[in-house]
């Protein structure tokens, strides 16, 4: 699949797996399952050139809000920083 013998990274010894891949595009987000060699040692994860280009393709048509060939998964939020500060101050409260 990929030219390495060994994680490029850290030497370590390759497996081909299929991965959770996320991708974003704009304000859009896509998951999907790849193959990919991943390292044993560090997960540093290796993907096909093909699968590469078909990364920005992908992220290329959530830019453009072309949906077509992605199924609904849910909703994503941002958390708003406010609350974040208000759950970090009463957690820093019940630690301290």
């Amino acid at each position: 699949m990929l030219p390495f013998e060994k994680c490029p990274v850290c030497g370590g010894e390759l497996r081909e797996k299929i991965v959770e891949k996320i991708l974003h595009g704009g304000n859009h987000t896509a998951v999907l399952q790849i193959h990919a060699e991943v390292c044993l040692h560090c997960g540093e994860r290796l993907y096909a050139e093909e699968t590469v280009r078909l990364f920005e393709k992908i992220r290329n048509k959530l830019k453009r809000q072309d949906l077509s060939g992605f199924d609904p998964l849910g909703q994503a939020f941002a958390v708003d920083k406010e609350w974040i500060n208000k759950q970090m101050q009463s957690t820093a409260k019940s630690v301290g």
